[in-house]
């Protein structure tokens, strides 16, 4: 066929146009007018590979996709923001099996994990960051992070969004921060310690500053020192060193509320509580990644009326 758009005015009232599944460039337009038949709509469909979601609202969006996941392997929303880098739904996404349920599933490689997955509902989303954020509740890099007049530290957990971020000033590394930390760390990797033997092997500048140092520092950079909800810091995830820092390099940390757990109480807890992660973006002075990482909290919640 040549490209073919079909038209059909009651897609509730007629089966054959849910019933034969077309292959070629061939699409049927369908109206509907609200969420709901939109959703019966994907559904009388029985499945595809892969589905389209075309709007601006992350509501509209969080509304529809959990209804209509079931029916689709990977579903693309697309917005305007998007769209001059998407490639359209129909490209496979790397290390995905192309395959999905309804009538389009089968054939999925059942060896290993991928045996204990086949019998588990799963749907990748594609789309834009600030999409994606707004449809998971998570916080996606690539998002707006909303600057805060409070410190993210001084707020509950109630009070807390997902995004709200806190940017910090540069802080210099210097020669004496990195001697000291291997002081009282222990760490006296050459490469932190010798200008010449860090250039024999991959640090073309001399002695860089250990990882776990500006982790370090980062702290000391994001922290809000104050008494406040924020009870206790009790795991570090994902951490990645993306790029060295020599002496005399400046940083500062980006540190965003990316997800917000509720937790059960205990009978021992003092205050009721939640968990925060946060994700940490150490960048240079020239507004390059230097390492990513995610930090988890204890968040104090409002007391119960």
């Amino acid at each position: 066929f040549s490209p073919t758009l079909l038209s059909c005015s009651q897609p509730f009232s007629t089966d054959v146009v849910h019933d034969v599944e077309a292959f070629g460039p061939v699409s049927t337009l369908m109206p509907y007018t609200e969420a709901g038949e939109l959703v019966v709509l994907a559904r009388r469909g029985m499945g595809s590979l892969v589905g389209s979601l075309f709007t601006r609202s992350g509501a509209f969006a969080k509304e529809v996709i959990p209804a209509i996941a079931p029916w689709h392997g990977r579903l693309l929303i697309m917005q305007e923001e998007a769209a001059k880098e998407s490639t359209g739904h129909g490209s496979p996404l790397p290390h995905l099996v192309h395959g999905g349920p309804g009538r389009a599933g089968g054939g999925e490689e059942m060896g290993g994990i991928r045996g204990v997955l086949h019998y588990m509902q799963r749907t990748a989303l594609q789309g834009h960051p600030e999409m994606l954020t707004q449809v998971g509740n998570e916080w996606v890099r690539g998002a707006q992070r909303n600057t805060t007049s409070t410190h993210p530290f001084q707020m509950y957990y109630e009070d807390l969004t997902v995004g709200d971020t806190v940017t910090s000033d540069f802080r210099e590394i210097t020669s004496e921060d990195i001697l000291a930390f291997a002081e009282l760390s222990g760490d006296k990797f050459y490469a932190h310690m010798d200008d010449d033997l860090a250039k024999q092997g991959i640090f073309e500048e001399g002695r860089v500053a250990h990882g776990y140092f500006l982790v370090s520092a980062a702290a000391g950079l994001f922290v809000d020192p104050d008494f406040g909800p924020v009870l206790a810091n009790y795991g570090l995830e994902d951490l990645r060193f993306m790029k060295p820092v020599y002496v005399g390099a400046k940083i500062k940390v980006h540190l965003t509320c990316k997800r917000k757990m509720p937790r059960d109480p205990k009978e021992d807890d003092k205050f009721l509580q939640g968990v925060v992660e946060w994700d940490v973006c150490i960048e240079d002075h020239e507004g390059e990644e230097v390492a990513l990482y995610t930090i988890l909290t204890m968040v104090r919640r409002r007391e119960q009326s």
